[in-house]
């Protein structure tokens, strides 16, 4: 008798480790929420749109888009940082995280405190201006804006995303006169832009370049080093601005202490999705390069940015947010 209930206890020890394999293996078994920190109709908001449908099929569970802004796009992230890690909350974030970095006292390290994905895409903002304002080259904006100095508005996503910093390098490198109106993502600055609200704005092409190709936005600059192949004729603003440079990216991440074989697999679901005809054709349009890579690629991306802001926080004197 004893010798059966040693045996039983032994067979059900071994059962245990096999059990719990079997059901990791299982994931996801429930909707799977894809954070985005910024408003409706921002990029990182069109983008998990855009890749949660192919993922929603690779997967078998649906996926979940929810828009969560303010901070400038670190209330959304806060709540990923904080979510179980258990794959079931990951976050779409743009090149405005690693800004955020910079401006803010996060109670979390934006590098090391989770788990990174997949870096998906890079792409310039663009210096689109209404077609009321008497400029049409970087030269004639700066001017222009040395000229009318109170006169001058520009909208941002938000206090301390890329573009409010974008902004900030901009006047250190030109002398530039203008007032920065942040707003609760690129899609609402966007809509302030249109109407005219503001005279101009350093928008990601994604939000921007429907409005530019119809013609209600005028675009006189890109900050990439290389011109966009979805607008080839407009400028870098390294043109008229020697060493001015700033490169937007989207990326995907979730809780630090994401189980790696969750990671892993999304980031081989999401390279497929970066590949299909669908999805290349509508990054090409929206003048994006899908990127793609192990983990490790967008953890230096990241890297290389929040060390860039920080010193352009430093030297514009901008207050740090407590």
């Amino acid at each position: 008798m004893r010798n059966l209930v040693i045996c039983t206890a032994i067979a059900i020890a071994l059962s245990l480790p096999v059990a719990g394999v079997h059901a990791q293996s299982k994931y996801p078994t429930k909707p799977i929420r894809l954070l985005t920190p910024f408003a409706a109709g921002g990029g990182s908001d069109l983008l998990a749109r855009l890749i949660g449908p192919p993922l929603t099929e690779a997967l078998g569970q649906p996926i979940v888009v929810d828009n969560r802004p303010g901070g400038g796009g670190t209330l959304g992230a806060g709540l990923a940082v904080r979510a179980d890690p258990d794959g079931y909350t990951l976050i779409v974030v743009s090149g405005s995280y690693g800004a955020n970095a910079a401006l803010h006292d996060l109670p979390y390290d934006s590098v090391t405190g989770i788990t990174p994905i997949i870096l998906i895409g890079t792409t310039p903002l663009v210096l689109t201006i209404h077609p009321s304002l008497p400029v049409r080259s970087v030269s004639e904006f700066i001017a222009y804006s040395k000229a009318n100095p109170s006169k001058l508005n520009v909208a941002s996503a938000g206090v301390g995303g890329l573009d409010d910093l974008a902004g900030e390098l901009f006047r250190l490198q030109t002398g530039a006169t203008y007032t920065m109106v942040p707003y609760k993502g690129s899609g609402p600055a966007m809509t302030a832009l249109l109407s005219g609200e503001v005279g101009g704005s350093l928008t990601t092409l994604v939000t921007s370049i429907p409005h530019v190709k119809a013609g209600r936005l005028r675009a006189i600059g890109v900050t990439t080093p290389k011109r966009s192949r979805a607008l080839p004729d407009v400028p870098t603003i390294g043109e008229t601005v020697p060493g001015f440079e700033v490169v937007h990216w989207y990326g995907l991440w979730g809780p630090k202490g994401l189980p790696k074989d969750i990671v892993m697999r999304w980031n081989r679901e999401v390279a497929k999705v970066l590949h299909t005809d669908k999805v290349e054709k509508w990054l090409e349009e929206q003048g994006l390069e899908p990127a793609g890579g192990p983990p490790e690629e967008y953890v230096n991306r990241l890297r290389i940015d929040v060390d860039k802001w920080k010193k352009v926080v430093k030297e514009a004197h901008i207050v740090i947010n407590k």
